[in-house]
């Protein structure tokens, strides 16, 4: 208790952080976790509430993050949409929108009329390569007026909104663009994709560029904030999230308005996916804010075990990509999701008429790789990448995430490397193990992200690189390889080299039992490492990289 009330003196001392919390509900769990919880959970009458099972975070993370335990139906619109909470993950805090302001009607009415297969099941603007002479024609007019005006009563800017008429933006964007490319791929596959569109229009570009400013995010089609966490909605929204045959796009490019297309399936996996973040976040915060507190080794282990049960899940979802959205169909509506750099279709970048002096710019596409799941867990684990030039393109990518996604990484980043998780994690075999089976994760994801590679694109298109930008045969397996190479230093120091009975803390800890837990998955490990470098070279001879 005298350590409880000092963590929470500290915080008193600090008076810009003590106004702060006064200001917000984070202050009261500040106050319940320190003072009121431990007694309670000490109490015969401690049957529902524990520590460990609703995770308070440290006063650091509160500080940084107030509003991480707000009840995500009550989070203001003035906040980025993808503000992180134990709830939502790096989910959206709310369905996204689907109409869109007034103002913005027509380009609400180009961007429902624009795919391949409408609503409505009619062809769509793209299916006779008419969406570009209709943009414009129809959004002659620069709105970036109107972006000035997405306010709240209170003059803050309705960011919930905004990302909404963003998203919009983006698909036009992407579709203008692309839509040669879309014309010479499906004429003629073999032919690759030509040239797109080199400039975009200022009534596109401008507002659009804008909106990205107020959000903090590059002016282009990005994973979370345009193609799919932010582009869903449910068939009943009173049945959740919880069903997968409940989710619904709201744009799409190709078929996807149909659920049962391979586009919408290829979206709406990912969906399906990250709605399980929460107790993500939830259990790597029990890590880290035990580890800093100096709290029981049993309560961050079940931090460890929340994450092995919530990546079950996620894998599970993952897995059924391949039902969802069919290999074979998935290069039709790649076209659309293309960015601009190291691309051919954009030798020389694109010019945003209107934008920077009309100066050539250049972002990256939408990809996966954006996603925030596996890079969290790299931060946890603090798996070293290697210093090479794809290693650097995964850092690049963490330009296209929503800013609560951003410094969320950083914080769990700089914090597992301040108070050292990977080391307080081997220090112990059971902990050791948990970490291995975390990592384990890690690598089966990955793993799983090169099947897809492999088996959507790499073996169905010459096209070099990937929607992202990276190139498509090297860049997983140089993140793959890193945690396969961690894994195997972990247990060959840990763990392999240990027999018999130990005594660790004054607990037994039996390390030939925790051993033989992951021996099978350390046997899969070292195999799949030799695979991938055949697999990986293989690929590369035969297409002169």
């Amino acid at each position: 208790m005298k350590n409880d009330v000092e963590n929470l003196l500290l915080t008193f001392l600090y008076p810009e952080n003590f106004l702060y919390l006064c200001n917000t509900s984070s202050f009261f769990y500040l106050i319940f976790y320190y003072l009121i919880a431990p007694y309670i959970c000490n109490s015969s009458s401690a049957i529902i509430m524990t520590r460990t099972q609703v995770p308070y975070p440290s006063p650091a993370t509160l500080t940084k993050f107030p509003h991480i335990h707000d009840v995500p139906s009550e989070v203001s619109h003035a906040l980025d949409p993808f503000t992180i909470t134990t709830s939502t993950g790096f989910m959206p805090y709310q369905t996204a929108p689907t109409e869109l302001p007034e103002a913005f009607k027509a380009l609400q009415s180009l961007v429902e009329r624009m795919p391949v297969l409408r609503l409505d099941g009619k062809p769509g603007l793209l299916a006779t390569y008419e969406f570009g002479p209709a943009v414009e024609r129809e959004l002659s007019v620069d709105l970036t007026d109107e972006i000035e005006k997405l306010v709240l009563p209170d003059g803050s800017y309705d960011k919930f909104t905004m990302a909404a008429v963003f998203r919009d933006y983006t698909f036009v964007a992407s579709s203008y663009l692309l839509e040669p490319c879309w014309e010479n791929w499906r004429k003629n596959p073999d032919g690759g994709y030509g040239l797109g569109r080199q400039v975009l229009p200022k009534a596109i570009a401008r507002p659009m560029y804008r909106a990205a400013q107020i959000l903090d995010v590059p002016p282009f089609m990005s994973y979370a904030a345009s193609y799919a966490l932010f582009n869903y909605t449910l068939a009943d929204h009173s049945k959740g999230l919880g069903e997968y045959s409940n989710l619904r796009l709201v744009r799409g490019f190709e078929r996807g308005l149909d659920p049962k297309s391979s586009e919408a399936g290829f979206i709406l996996t990912h969906v399906d996916m990250v709605k399980e973040t929460g107790a993500l976040v939830a259990g790597v915060l029990k890590v880290i804010d035990t580890i800093e507190q100096h709290g029981d080794r049993d309560e961050i282990n079940d931090g460890f075990r929340d994450i092995l049960r919530t990546m079950e899940k996620i894998e599970a979802s993952m897995e059924d990509m391949w039902g969802n959205s069919k290999p074979e169909e998935y290069l039709s509506f790649r076209v659309f999701i293309f960015g601009i750099t190291n691309q051919s279709m954009f030798p020389n970048g694109v010019i945003y008429d209107g934008v920077e002096d009309n100066q050539p710019l250049s972002f990256r596409g939408e990809s996966g790789a954006n996603d925030s799941i596996i890079p969290l867990l790299d931060h946890l684990c603090q798996i070293p990448m290697p210093e090479t030039p794809l290693t650097k393109i995964l850092h690049e990518f963490r330009a296209y995430r929503p800013r609560p996604h951003r410094e969320f990484l950083t914080y769990i980043r700089e914090k597992a490397e301040e108070i050292g998780v990977q080391k307080y994690a081997v220090e112990d075999s059971e902990t050791a193990v948990l970490f291995l089976k975390t990592l384990n994760h890690v690598r089966s994801f990955r793993w799983r992200h090169w099947l897809f590679a492999r088996e959507y694109i790499i073996r169905r298109t010459p096209h070099p690189t990937a929607t992202g930008g990276s190139p498509i045969v090297t860049w997983l397996p140089n993140q793959l390889s890193a945690v396969m190479d961690l894994m195997v230093t972990i247990y060959d120091t840990y763990l392999a080299p240990k027999d018999g009975v130990t005594i660790v803390n004054g607990k037994e800890d039996l390390i030939a039992s925790h051993r033989k837990q992951v021996e099978p998955m350390m046997e899969l490990v070292r195999d799949q490492r030799v695979k991938l470098a055949k697999e990986v070279a293989r690929w590369c001879q035969e297409r002169g990289v």
